[in-house]
């Protein structure tokens, strides 16, 4: 029996939040991605895998196709100003503004970015550039 996308895509979330190593997710996430190429879900967890294994110019592409597809989405809009400052980018605080736009109309949205900020810097305490999107963002 095969998988569909959709179970694939839980078990790869619940894999992630089990603490696997986001490394051995990348394949996972890159085969979803591929399969469907319109998931802005998919495409913005491909973004975080490869912020967190230092693949800014991956994660970066990935993050404008997540942007592209659903450009309300703050995560996205994170994990692309990420990706931007890493790879020395100009135009990130457009993405930072945006993202804030959305969480101060849907809280429940703002939670979900504070807590995946805060997994961020669990999983890699010295990102520096996360640091400054969260300062930007919550200060």
């Amino acid at each position: 029996m095969t998988e569909t996308l959709s179970s694939l895509f839980d078990t790869a979330i619940e894999r992630y939040k089990a603490g696997e190593d986001p490394a051995s997710l990348i394949s996972v996430f890159q085969d979803i991605c591929d399969r469907a190429p319109k998931s802005s879900a998919a495409w913005t967890c491909l973004a975080w895998i490869y912020l967190l294994n230092n693949k800014p110019s991956l994660a970066y592409k990935a993050a404008q196709k997540a942007v592209k597809l659903h450009p309300h989405d703050p995560q996205a809009r994170v994990n692309l100003a990420v990706a931007m400052l890493e790879t020395g980018q100009k135009g990130v605080r457009e993405h930072v503004d945006y993202a804030m736009q959305l969480m101060m109309i849907d809280s429940e949205m703002r939670d979900e970015v504070k807590q995946s900020i805060n997994d961020g810097l669990t999983r890699k305490p010295d990102w520096k550039s996360l640091q400054r999107v969260q300062s930007w963002l919550f200060n």
